[in-house]
């Protein structure tokens, strides 16, 4: 992860000199704009990944330069085998998009049906806590 922040680093790094750039020659303002999103959204990614890495505190085997493939090997997390919710999430999105175009208050039931799917979504495999009396 060492090689993933020093990239996304420098590449928001790289994203706001050409910013300055951009700025000087007299860009327009929503170029700019962009250009600025761009290396606020490479540094956090970027930060987020050296926060990640300072957590954790090991060196992983993809650090490693004397490290063997079979190092990586093992459980990696859990992913869904199926799941309808991200379903309702998009179609949820595209009544929100949709809403922005016909009037306001279709757009306040695509926030509504969004938050619900997205609930939906995260709490998937959520098990609920039984309690048991004696």
């Amino acid at each position: 992860m060492k090689v993933n922040w020093q990239l996304f680093g420098g590449l928001g790094g790289f994203y706001v000199l050409m910013t300055i750039i951009y700025w000087q020659v007299g860009g327009e303002p929503v170029g700019i704009g962009g250009m600025l999103l761009a290396a606020c959204l490479a540094g956090m990614v970027g930060f987020y990944v050296w926060f990640t890495q300072k957590r954790i505190g090991i060196t992983l085997p993809e650090d490693n330069l004397t490290g063997e493939i079979i190092d990586g090997a093992g459980e990696l997390g859990f992913y869904s085998p199926h799941s309808w919710w991200p379903l309702p999430v998009a179609l949820s999105a595209c009544i929100m998009g949709l809403g922005l175009i016909v009037g306001w208050w279709l757009t306040i039931i695509g926030i509504g049906a969004i938050m619900i799917s997205i609930i939906g979504m995260v709490t998937e495999y959520e098990k609920p806590i039984s309690s048991t009396s004696h």
